[in-house]
C-alpha cells in the first residue's frame, strides 16, 4: 500500500539549507564537480555543522513526538547532490537524530518539477534560481538567507509571517506602489470586509496553524500541557487597514498566536526579542541579517515588491 504522502504537511528543504555547506559549495564553484565529488566522498564520515534551516526542521519534525499516532509532518530532501556525495548528508541526518527518511537527489540538477510529487507545501532553499522557479510555477517556496544561527535545546517551534505578499496575495502593495498612500488607505477601508486572495505562502500558514487548534484542545483537557507551537503575523500595516488583514485570517477560519500591526515601525524590533525560528517577508528591506542577530530570515521573492528584480 503506497505511503500517505497526500496526509502530510510537508516541507521539503535543500541540503545546503539545512546543513552548513558554505565551504564545500565554495569549492565546488572554484575547483568543479569531480574536486568536490571526491571531496565529499572522502569525507562522508565527517558530520556536517547546522545550517541556518536545522532549528526550524528539528521543531517541526518533533511535532510529531505529540501526535505520535498520526505523524502529520514530514519532511523531504530535495538536494543537487547527487546519490554518491548525498551520502554524507544523510550521514548527518542520522547523527543528529533527524527522521527525514525520503529525498530527491538531482545530481545538479533542480528539484522544483517534483515538488507536486512529494506533496511539498513549502520549499526551503539557498540558491535564488530555484525559488524563483517554483514561485514561477506557483508553487510554495522561500530562499533562506545565509547567516549565522545557533540553535538551543528548546523545543517551542516559533514561526513569524509578514502579511501581505506572503500569506496573503499582493494586491493591497500593488495598490500602494501604483497609487500612493492615500488611496492606498480609501481602497483598504473600501474593502475592509473582502477576504483577500491567498499569496505564495498561504496554503502553508493556514495548515499549520491548523495544528494550533489541537494544542488549543490539548490544553484544554490537560492544564500542565505546553504548547510547543506559536505562529506570528508582522505586518506594516496600522489602523485601520489591519481590518482587512484579521477578516481576511477569520473568513479562512484561521488562528494566529500574535499579530503586530506596526505602521512603518523597523520589523527588526520585534523579531529581535520574538527570536522566531524562520520569519517569511516578500521586501529584502526587512531581511536585514545584521539587524537581526541568530534568526533565520526567509525572502519571498513574489508580487509587485520584487518586480523590478525581474
Amino acid at each position: 500500500m503506497p505511503y500517505p504522502i497526500e496526509k502530510k504537511l510537508v516541507v521539503g528543504i535543500s541540503s545546503n539549507a539545512l546543513f552548513d555547506l558554505r565551504k564545500e559549495d565554495e569549492l565546488f564553484k572554484k575547483e568543479g564537480l569531480e574536486v568536490y565529488r571526491k571531496y565529499q566522498v572522502e569525507n562522508k564520515a565527517v558530520i556536517l555543522e547546522k545550517g541556518v534551516g536545522f532549528p526550524f526542521i528539528k521543531r517541526f519534525l518533533n511535532i510529531n513526538e505529540i501526535y505520535s499516532e498520526e505523524q502529520p509532518m514530514e519532511v523531504v530532501l530535495l538536494s543537487r547532490n547527487s546519490p554518491e556525495t548525498g551520502v554524507r548528508i544523510f550521514n548527518s541526518i542520522r547523527e543528529y537524530g533527524l527522521n527525514i527518511t525520503r529525498a530527491a537527489f538531482m545530481s545538479g540538477g533542480s528539484a522544483v518539477n517534483y515538488i507536486p510529487a512529494f506533496n511539498i507545501s513549502l520549499f526551503l532553499a539557498i540558491h535564488e534560481d530555484d525559488v524563483k522557479e517554483a514561485l514561477k510555477a506557483r508553487l510554495p517556496a522561500g530562499r533562506i538567507l545565509q547567516t549565522d544561527v545557533q540553535d538551543d535545546e528548546s523545543i517551542e517551534l516559533r514561526v513569524a509571517f509578514d502579511f501581505d505578499g506572503v500569506v496573503a496575495n499582493d494586491e493591497a502593495e500593488r495598490v500602494y506602489k501604483e497609487r500612493g498612500i492615500k488611496e492606498y488607505h480609501e481602497y483598504e477601508n473600501q474593502h475592509s470586509s473582502v477576504p483577500m486572495e491567498p499569496g505564495p505562502l498561504g496554503d502553508f500558514f493556514t495548515k499549520i496553524s491548523s495544528f494550533q487548534k489541537l494544542e488549543t484542545e490539548k490544553k484544554r483537557n490537560d492544564d500542565k500541557y505546553e504548547k510547543i507551537l506559536k505562529t506570528a503575523i508582522i505586518t506594516a500595516r496600522n489602523a485601520p487597514a489591519h481590518e482587512r488583514a484579521i477578516n481576511t485570517l477569520n473568513s479562512w477560519g484561521v488562528e494566529v498566536d500574535e499579530m503586530f500591526i506596526l505602521g512603518g515601525i523597523d520589523k527588526s524590533r520585534i523579531l529581535e526579542i520574538m527570536k522566531p525560528h524562520l520569519y517569511f517577508d516578500d521586501q529584502m528591506d526587512n531581511l536585514n541579517t545584521k539587524a537581526v542577530k541568530n534568526t533565520p530570515l526567509v525572502h519571498i521573492p513574489f508580487g509587485v515588491a520584487n518586480e523590478e528584480e525581474k
